[in-house]
């Protein structure tokens, strides 16, 4: 895959898309991958926050389209990079998403601090 036009979308920036967020308006243009655990926390994330279900349903199957396969290996790989990044408190899908960006060779897309410093991340500042 790896190319410089496509990310791995985080829920952080997921959620800051749906939201319109003006920080995060040009990713909304550019090919774009995630998983459904980031699809998942997003879904939790904006009815905890009040949307309806119809509300977010348009984002909610356009977000299915952008959900790749798992590699099995990736797993043990989300694991060790969790263990070997205990310090920052990163949740496990988190975790998942940057070892699949890193596997894809694409930029991870996030806004979430904890990730500002790592190699292969875009950071975008709320």
């Amino acid at each position: 895959m790896g190319d410089e036009l496509t990310f791995f979308f985080d829920s952080y920036a997921l959620i800051e898309i749906y939201e319109k967020n003006p920080n995060f308006e040009k990713y909304a243009k550019v090919n774009a991958v995630t998983s459904y655990f980031q699809v998942y926390e997003v879904y939790h994330s904006l009815i905890r926050n009040g949307y309806s279900e119809e509300d977010i349903e348009d984002f909610f199957e356009f977000l299915q389209n952008l959900c790749i396969d798992l590699d099995f290996d990736w797993i043990p790989q989300s694991v060790k990079f969790r263990k070997e990044n205990k310090k920052r408190e990163l949740s496990y899908a988190d975790c998942l998403g940057y070892v699949i960006a890193r596997e894809l060779n694409i930029r991870f897309l996030t806004g979430d601090k904890e990730f500002e410093d790592l190699p292969n991340v875009e950071f975008v500042k709320k």
